[in-house]
């Protein structure tokens, strides 16, 4: 019964790092992929003949996209862009989620935001009328368009709720018995309770400002206020309006295949996720466990 026992869970452990290995080959390999393709001479990227390794190496396709000022013009916007927006959606969330965390004895509002809330996350007004709404306030070719635009993910707003929900309400009335106001349990108390929640939202906020690119595509107007990822998928398609290449920069891209290229700018807008992920990774499984779990 004991060598059964013991070959049984041999051979679970076998299959489970089998299993495990190649779930993470095919998350690797699809990057790994990209980057040897961006790394391959043109004839080599067009003809599909790059598997594991880079054919050729050519860098043409990195130094036309950064070698361009617009480039890191873009890059700044989109820095700037994740860290402004991210402070403010989670500033919004947050304050959003404590109050809906409450009971309606508590809040009666709660059950009528709640249905907004379902309502909204379900259901949008369309392109046209959010292109007006952002244009009759002014905010077309600014920053504040790229950041209010879409700043109340409506289901990070339902994650930090559950979360708080599951709180030990010990901790409010103790505070409240010392004086303290909702105002101050939430800042000192309830924020600082729910670190793994919050750095899950951030990292769910961050990558959605990142990775974002129809918002700068619709609402700016000049190639300059384009963010990074509006403008690496403009500069595969056509050269934005209001940039000039020098001559050895329009040779530059008749030379790079269009397939190493594209492969260039994927794994370059990849870059900086890739690097902020690991710290909020220890994070991630606690706040997307116990932010989902209802009462």
């Amino acid at each position: 019964m004991i060598e059964r026992k013991t070959w049984s869970r041999s051979t679970f452990l076998v299959v489970n790092l089998i299993v495990l290995g190649l779930l993470a080959f095919s998350c690797l390999y699809p990057l790994w992929y990209t980057l040897c393709v961006s790394l391959s001479d043109k004839l080599a990227a067009e003809g599909g003949l790059v598997t594991f390794y880079p054919i050729g190496i050519n860098v043409d396709s990195y130094k036309l996209i950064m070698g361009d000022k617009q480039f890191w013009v873009s890059f700044g916007i989109s820095v700037r862009r994740v860290l402004y927006g991210t402070v403010w959606t989670m500033v919004v969330c947050i304050m959003m989620a404590y109050p809906l965390s409450k009971t309606t004895r508590e809040y009666k509002p709660r059950n009528v935001l709640m249905w907004i809330l379902v309502f909204c996350m379900l259901f949008n007004g369309g392109t046209i009328p959010w292109f007006i709404t952002v244009k009759n306030y002014g905010l077309i070719d600014t920053m504040a368009a790229l950041i209010f635009s879409g700043s109340v993910p409506v289901f990070n707003v339902l994650l930090l709720m559950n979360f708080f929900r599951n709180l030990p309400r010990d901790l409010e009335e103790a505070a409240t018995v010392d004086g303290a106001g909702p105002w101050r349990i939430l800042w000192q108390i309830v924020v600082p309770c729910s670190l793994p929640v919050i750095a899950t939202v951030v990292l769910f906020v961050s990558v959605g400002y990142w990775n974002e690119y129809f918002q700068g595509l619709v609402l700016m107007n000049k190639a300059v206020n384009y963010p990074l990822q509006t403008y690496i998928r403009q500069i595969s398609v056509q050269i934005p309006v209001g940039v000039t290449l020098t001559t050895e920069q329009y040779q530059q891209l008749a030379k790079n295949s269009n397939r190493a290229l594209e492969s260039a700018k994927v794994f370059i807008s990849m870059v900086p996720m890739l690097v902020v992920y690991p710290f909020l990774q220890k994070y991630f499984v606690n706040g997307i466990t116990l932010g989902a779990v209802k009462e």
